[in-house]
């Protein structure tokens, strides 16, 4: 059976797609599951042992361009293509699969696509209030089992190497801060907490062979460099310095994750790497770390989750309210530092 699978446009979501792929590879003999994906994301797929292929989505959030997607349907429809699982909910997205004249064509209803889907679901979001348990429930198996939990594959070679390119110590114990949140500044813990904590954690043993590392994209670099002039200078920036893959493999090696919810985040949890995740605007209901390495810190204040960019109310006290010393006491639960 060949599968097509149109993947989310983002890090987070991408990683909790991949529960669905395990359970297609479980039950369908001989599958081979080719994901249509942005090309950022080739690194990422690269980590999931059941991804065959890639193919490239060349269209940008929000795009039509229709032609183009008649165009990439067309091309790919040669292809002896038994199902599609479209796991966006625009009706763009169930275009190319239309194009390409996939017989079998699965996703939620979604934003009017009553003829580009010929298996179209209700999504029941009391029953499935996870994202990860949605995208799952798509491939249909009834099964009393819970919905796989998604893993990254990083070697420790690749991990040498990444370190090597970046000019890393071997021997170092790392601890990795993820300060970065693509949707907005509501669910970004502040930059003076990461440089109170940063400052704790050294003072404490971070000292000698040990390193605190800022990770995220270009994005970042900004509230990435605030950090490093209130901390004293005793993290790292490496933020917009590593490709994707290089991060994986940093995060895969860390002693501990502090991060925002944000895509590596996911990572780090489908790493297994001991971590502490930050919610404030955000619910863990809809989009937990899954992992039993993972702890959750909120205060559950009365207006969260508000699921806003912006804090409504303009005091963000879900976050700013969370101080350094509880982050520092819950990371003594779940790492040793030497």
């Amino acid at each position: 059976m060949k599968v097509l699978v149109v993947a989310p446009s983002w890090i987070g979501d991408s990683i909790m797609m991949q529960p669905l792929l395990t359970l297609l590879k479980q039950h369908e003999a001989g599958v081979h599951i080719t994901v249509l994906a942005p090309d950022w994301s080739a690194p990422l797929l690269a980590r999931m042992s059941e991804v065959d292929a890639v193919i490239s989505n060349p269209f940008a959030h929000g795009e039509l361009n229709l032609s183009a997607r008649r165009a990439l349907g067309q091309r790919i429809a040669s292809t002896n293509w038994q199902k599609a699982y479209v796991l966006p909910n625009s009706w763009k997205s169930a275009l190319v699969p239309y194009f390409a004249g996939i017989p079998e064509r699965i996703g939620y209803h979604g934003e009017a696509r009553f003829f580009l889907l010929n298996q179209r679901h209700r999504c029941d979001e009391k029953a499935l209030p996870r994202l990860v348990d949605r995208y799952a429930a798509l491939a249909g198996y009834a099964t009393a089992e819970p919905t796989p939990r998604p893993r990254l594959q990083s070697s420790p070679e690749q991990q040498t190497t990444a370190r090597a390119a970046l000019g890393l110590p071997f021997d170092a114990q790392s601890v990795v801060f993820c300060p970065g949140a693509e949707f907005g500044p509501a669910k970004r813990w502040p930059a003076r907490h990461f440089a109170e904590l940063a400052k704790r954690l050294y003072a404490q043993k971070m000292s000698g062979k040990c390193e605190i590392l800022l990770l995220g994209s270009s994005k970042d670099v900004s509230v990435a460099e605030e950090i490093v002039q209130l901390s004293g200078g005793v993290v790292s920036n490496m933020c917009g310095r590593t490709t994707l893959e290089q991060a994986i493999d940093l995060i895969a090696a860390s002693s501990l994750v502090v991060s925002n919810d944000s895509g590596l985040m996911h990572v780090a949890a489908a790493l297994d790497r001991p971590l502490l995740a930050l919610y404030g605007s955000s619910s863990p209901d809809y989009t937990p770390p899954l992992s039993p390495t993972a702890k959750i810190i909120s205060h559950n204040l009365d207006c969260s989750p508000c699921f806003q960019r912006e804090c409504p109310l303009g005091h963000f006290a879900c976050l700013n309210e969370l101080l350094p010393v509880e982050v520092e006491t819950a990371a003594q639960t779940v790492v040793v530092f030497h």
